[in-house]
């Protein structure tokens, strides 16, 4: 295995179908969705590492959290490089060419979406390092999946006799199909899943991305050589990266080269696209139950119920998905579980924020919990990182009330400054710049009290601010 493999990690997918634990602004690929202890992303960084520093491929608004979740599991990337619009998988793997080929002119990248499950580890680092042989033969390699049933959600990859090593070459791509047609894939024996895993050298896969796109790989080089450094993150010019077409790397290249093989997973795949694929995966008790948190099941059979906010007692169901946070809960028919898609299109069509956020909202300098709202007031607990701070900021509309409940904090008033510990509080009134420290080494929180005509998060005006956000 040569030094210049570098892994790419795709972290932009929304995760709709798995609201509503996952978010627009908190997607699927920074929870624990399997009760692994480790998220979906730090999964993904933790399998791939024996190749090396991943490049990670995000957009702005998780920046924060990416660098946090793979800092947490000592995990330092070759590069967090931010989208500041998305424009699907050929320009963020373009994007990514363009920087191995600066770290090593002969780097191979590794391409793997951040959501995705894999349970033999062993199995699929081996199918990798089959992949790296065949790269050097100047191959584009798609990684496919042995089927176990006929799935209508994926598409397909049909193969060609024709080896190339231990790959085959791909003889076609194939939409998602209808059930039928999919049990017929299935009893003809030569039809992988396409699990959107992919290895190539950055210079063969840009070169003929050169010959089917040549906008786009021109686009994402001047994206990349215009980019900013910030903090830890590499911003690409928006301008220039606005200018990419909107389009899958199997739409732009895979499916109109003939340069394409594919090798076949036998790994424990799962793209964890459902509620359902999650019970699938899921270890189950007698009653062929996934039951998560505080749940009590009565003559109830092949549920899945999440419940770590309350207590969830269910009696007499079967087949049925039930998931509780903090501000929603989803029931749905278990055969009906991609169609959480059509609630979020709603909430959406309505503009409600249970789309984007959860209660309990992640900042870099830690996290709020909205715990009560009132006409003009609203109650938040604010937890701060050890030795991290909050803007310098004020607010034109509301006052704020601060009551230390655990830790140190650092508060500035106006011109002065104060220490507070447990139990002690501070009032801020309207207009006046306040910025909030932990200097300690412990964990702050915070009981925040706010009063006045207009509550919304977007009152605040900061003056400095750590984590240069806008």
């Amino acid at each position: 295995m040569t030094t210049s493999i570098i892994p790419v990690i795709l972290s932009g997918g929304a995760g709709t179908r798995l609201w509503p634990m996952s978010r627009k602004h908190y997607p699927k690929q920074f929870i624990d969705l399997t009760g692994s202890g480790k998220t979906m992303l730090q999964m993904s960084a933790l399998r791939t590492q024996a190749f090396g520093a991943p490049i990670v491929v995000c957009s702005e608004e998780h920046r924060f959290i990416v660098a946090e979740q793979l800092t947490s599991i000592g995990i330092t990337p070759a590069a967090i490089i931010l989208e500041p619009v998305a424009k699907n998988t050929a320009a963020a793997i373009a994007i990514a060419a363009h920087f191995a080929k600066n770290v090593a002119d002969d780097a191979i990248i590794a391409v793997f979406p951040a959501d995705h499950l894999v349970s033999d580890e062993t199995a699929f680092v081996s199918a990798l390092k089959d992949g790296v042989e065949v790269c050097a033969q100047g191959k584009l390699v798609t990684f496919g999946v042995r089927p176990d049933k006929p799935e209508t959600g994926y598409g397909y990859i049909n193969l060609d006799e024709q080896k190339v090593g231990e790959s085959h070459v791909v003889k076609q791509f194939v939409e998602k199909p209808e059930y039928q047609v999919a049990c017929e894939y299935i009893k003809a024996g030569h039809y992988l899943w396409n699990s959107g895993m992919f290895m190539f050298s950055a210079n063969t896969l840009l070169h003929e991305l050169k010959l089917t796109e040549p906008e786009l790989v021109e686009n994402c080089q001047n994206a990349l050589l215009q980019a900013k450094q910030d903090l830890d993150f590499i911003r690409l010019n928006k301008t220039e990266f606005s200018k990419c077409k909107n389009i899958s790397i199997d739409y732009a290249l895979m499916e109109k080269s003939d340069n394409v093989v594919s090798i076949a997973l036998n790994v424990g795949w799962s793209d964890i696209g459902s509620w359902e694929s999650i019970w699938q995966e899921s270890p189950k008790d007698a009653h062929q139950n996934v039951l998560i948190g505080d749940v009590l099941a009565c003559q109830s059979t092949g549920c899945f119920i999440h419940s770590k906010e309350k207590l969830t007692a269910v009696v007499g169901i079967d087949d049925l998905l039930v998931v509780d946070t903090d501000d929603s809960l989803l029931i749905i028919d278990k055969k009906q579980s991609q169609e959480v898609k059509t609630i979020v299109a709603q909430l959406e069509q309505q503009s409600r924020s249970e789309r984007l956020h959860h209660r309990s909202v992640h900042r870099p300098w830690g996290s709020f919990d909205s715990i009560k709202s009132g006409e003009r007031y609203q109650v938040k607990q604010l937890s701060v990182k050890p030795g991290a701070s909050l803007s310098m900021q004020l607010h034109h509309h509301r006052a704020e009330h601060w009551i230390i409940v655990e830790g140190t904090a650092e508060v500035v008033v106006g011109d002065t400054q104060h220490i507070l510990t447990e139990n002690e509080s501070i009032y801020i009134p309207v207009g006046e710049k306040h910025q909030l420290k932990n200097p300690g080494k412990l964990p702050l929180k915070v009981i925040e009290v706010q009063s006045g005509a207009y509550l919304a998060e977007d009152d605040i005006v900061r003056f400095n601010d750590p984590y240069n956000r806008d």
